[in-house]
Parts: C-alpha cells; structure tokens; sequence
C-alpha cells in the first residue's frame, strides 16, 4: 500500500506532540526526550534562527554530533521552511571546503572543537556567521519560552542537501525533500518491522541519511529511538542491552566488524530481534543470525530514491529482494535493453518519491534523471525466485587484461577467507596497458595470513585477469559516516606492496 504523504513529516511530529507530549521520542545517551519537550526545544531554536535572518529557503549548514540540539535543529529547520545542509564531523580540509563552498549556506552552526577544522578548511565564510554550538545565545534557544508558528511546508519543499560520502570522487549534493524523507521512515518502518513498544538503536550519524530518516519512525509507530555516541565494536552489544534495543541497523562492513569481535557474553544477553541495513554477506548471513539471536533483513537503496528502493522479505541470503510499494525496478544492459542482469533503473507512480535532482550540479542530474527513471549506477541480477541481487557499482571496476573487473567480486571473494576482516579492490596504473589490481587487507585479529598465501588462495577461486597483482595489508580502513571503506583514500602507489609478478 502507498502512503499518503501529502503531510510531509512535520505534520505528524506536531500532532503527536500535541496529543501525547510525554511520550519519548527519544533517549539521547539515556535521557529521555519527550514529544512536547523536542517540539518546545525545536520551536526556541527556530524562533532563535529567525532572529539570525533564516527563513523559507535558507540553506543552514551544521557540523554537529548527535545530540539533542541536532535533533531538535532538524524539526526547527522543516517549520522554517529552510534548507538543512549537514557537515560530515570527521570531514577536513579540500572535501569540507567543497561542501561549504559549493552549498554557500546563510549560516553555519557548529562543536566548538569543529570551528578550527571549518576555519582551516580555506572554505569562503567571510559573510556568513559561524556559530558555536555550545555559545550562550544558542544554548538559550534550547531553553526558550518562544512558540513558532508556522504553516507546514508542501511536501515536494526541499528539506535538506544531504552531500554524498564520497567513496569514490568528489561529493555531489541530493537535494531531499519532506516528501522523500517521510518515504525513508515509512521504509524503514517496512523493512525492519517494526511495531508499537520497539527500541530502535541509533549509532548513525544524523547528518546521514541513516540516521536522519529514523526520526519519522516515531511518527509512525509507538517507538523510542535509543542514541549511542558513536558505533563501537567492541561495546555494541553492550549498548544495544542497555538500551534494550529490539533493533539494530548496519551499512557497510559493520555486520563484518561485529563477527570479528572476540566472544562477548551481551553479544546473546539482548532484546534485538532484528538486524535490518545493507551490506550483510550471504556466505556469513545464517552464521551472523545464529551467533547473535537474531533475524537479518537486507535491504537497497540510495539517498537519490528516498533511501530504500527494495528490501529482502523472504530471507533469501544475499538478496536485497524486490521493491517497496512505491517503486518498481528494471534492469537495463549496456545498450538500454531490459534484462536480466545490468544497471538497476528505479521508477515510481508516487510523483515527489524521486529526488528532484542534484545541487547545483544539472549534469549529474541529467545523467541520473532520465526518462522519468532513476539511473543508479549500481550492477544488479534476478535470481530465480524473482528477487533483486546486488552485484556492485557500474563505476567500481577496473579494466585489465581487457576485461571489465567487478571490485564487488573480487571483494567478496576475498572477504570469504577466513583471515580476512575487511578488504577493498582499487585500480593502479599499469606499466604497460590499462589498470593492475590492488587488493588492500585487513586481517582478522591473531591471523598470520601473508600474501602469497591469499594469493594463492584468490587464483584458485578467481579468473587470472581478476587475480590481483598487488597486496597491500593494513591495520584499519578509512570509512565513510555510514562506515563504508572510502577508497578515494587509499593509495594508488605500489610502495611496501607485495607483487604477484615480481615476488
């Protein structure tokens, strides 16, 4: 069935504080936030920014943490009818200055330990304020008696410029709107079941999609959202017990780092009964459930498609199943053609549930927006029983050997021996002809694995033009917010590599 979405997500959030304000929204490291104090908090920091000269349009970028004033910036920002441009708080230097550069908000908000990082970035804020999170005047808007009343915006108003991580080139900004963002809680809500008296662990950032969308969920059912101040590995399970968490979400390699993770008594000493996210290897799906005690539930998307396209509802290992409600998908070959293997195109009969387009960026948008249809860029398979299987990016390859080498495939090939804890393929220049592979390494702790075993291992396993030629082992991967293994970080250079060809 398909929502309606008219009312956006404000809506709702001003209803269910007015008719329940002392039911939580939320526990923000285990303090409780009710509906009528986030709606009271939200309404002093909206009041306070329309002081500062925000108003409907506005573009307000803000570098902050998970924490009550992020949450209740975000409620603030949608009755202004302003545009909310979030700040990665790990970003530094050339990326932080594309964003603030290229966003040109109206004012910044920001940690106090984050200024100097906006600073150093070279961004152009000659004009624009930069205020301190923690200043007296903007912790006062968290404590005012001010009411700001406001029409709802229509639900096709832009919300927010959320950039992308950036894995692999330069970020480029999804404009989201209210629309898109109740789809992604009304998905969410699908996808990982969740129902009245449900705990929903929070280790996303909110200045991710990840984390952003789950404040709808409340909205939708009788659920608190339980924030933990960054996702550890080594305390997850005993967060998730504290917080008497029923769910828990994963991107990236996060169910990986998990079963790397020594043997921990609260791994099983919990209320989840849902893992739901993206990213969860087939070979390892049945022995994640068994080891934890509970169901996993994968799902697809992009921010560009309000968040989720498809989710798994039957279990099937390594499928990411078949579409939500409002979206349908083909795939479509080199040549345009449906098939059954190829580019994963999205489509929708809910006008709004597709993003309106790229920042300041009409050719990205054109290349994505085609046809009324969503151009992911993504590899994907039917299986036989009819559902979706994600087979990587069309953009992660390499050409070697004249061959088009999928990263996805040779990652998961490699991620399946039993030393591995993560992995990442990139293309080096080759001395002679197109691309050589590297493979970079992270092993598992205790392992001994050298490289000429892995390699021997891979070439029985992989065709010799996906064989790579170079392994380099490292300690950790740098990663993107929602914990994904940034390759435009890793080095090109063969320097301390080991070389299939020259030992």
């Amino acid at each position: 069935m398909i929502p309606d979405t008219e009312d956006g997500f404000l809506a709702r959030f001003r209803a269910a504080a007015a008719a329940e304000p002392e039911r939580v929204f939320a526990r923000i490291h285990g303090r409780a936030i009710t509906f009528g104090a986030l709606q009271r908090m939200a309404d002093g920091v909206a009041a306070g920014l329309a002081r500062r000269g925000v108003g409907a349009g506005s573009r307000v970028a803000a570098m902050l943490r998970n924490g009550t004033l992020p949450l209740a910036l975000l409620h603030a920002l949608a009755a202004l009818g302003a545009v909310w441009v979030p700040l990665n708080a790990q970003a530094r230097g050339a990326s932080l200055r594309h964003v603030l550069d290229h966003a040109e908000p109206c004012l910044v908000l920001a940690e106090t330990d984050l200024l100097p990082v906006i600073a150093e970035s070279g961004a152009v804020l000659s004009d624009v304020p930069v205020l301190d999170a923690a200043s007296p005047e903007v912790q006062a808007w968290l404590t005012a008696a001010d009411r700001f009343d406001s029409a709802v915006p229509p639900a096709d108003t832009p919300f927010g410029i959320l950039y992308t991580s950036g894995t692999t080139g330069q970020p480029k900004g999804v404009t989201v709107t209210h629309r898109m963002l109740r789809l992604a809680g009304e998905a969410v809500a699908i996808v990982s079941g969740v129902s009245d008296g449900d705990v929903m662990l929070v280790w996303e950032p909110l200045y991710h999609i990840g984390g952003a969308q789950l404040i709808v969920v409340p909205l939708l059912r009788h659920v608190e959202l339980a924030f933990v101040p960054r996702f550890s590995a080594s305390r997850f399970w005993h967060d998730a017990a504290e917080a008497k968490a029923t769910h828990i979400h994963y991107l990236g390699g996060i169910l990986q780092m998990l079963m790397a993770q020594p043997p921990d008594p609260h791994e099983r000493a919990h209320r989840v009964r849902i893992a739901w996210g993206a990213g969860c290897p087939a070979d390892t799906w049945r022995a994640i459930e068994a080891r934890f005690g509970l169901s996993v539930r994968e799902c697809y998307g992009m921010t560009e498609a309000s968040s989720i396209t498809s989710w798994n509802a039957d279990g099937t290992p390594g499928a990411i199943g078949k579409p939500v409600p409002w979206f349908s998908v083909t795939l479509r070959d080199a040549e345009g053609r449906e098939a059954r293997r190829g580019e994963i195109v999205v489509r929708t009969t809910l006008p709004g549930a597709l993003f309106p387009g790229y920042f300041r960026n009409p050719d990205a948008t054109a290349a994505a927006l085609r046809d009324g249809a969503l151009h992911t860029g993504d590899l994907g398979a039917w299986d036989d029983a009819g559902n979706l299987v994600y087979a990587g990016r069309l953009a992660d390859s390499v050409r070697c050997r004249g061959e088009n080498v999928s990263a996805w495939e040779v990652e998961h090939v490699a991620a399946a021996h039993p030393a591995v804890a993560a992995c990442a393929m990139i293309g080096v220049p080759a001395e002679i002809g197109e691309q050589d592979i590297k493979l970079f390494v992270q092993r598992r702790p205790g392992a001994a694995l050298t490289a000429p075993e892995l390699a021997r291992w891979l070439g029985e396993r992989l065709a010799p033009y996906q064989t790579p030629r170079y392994i380099a082992f490292v300690e950790s991967f740098p990663r993107t917010p929602s914990e994904r293994i940034a390759k435009h970080a890793l080095p090109q250079d063969r320097d301390g590599c080991w070389d299939r060809l020259g030992g």
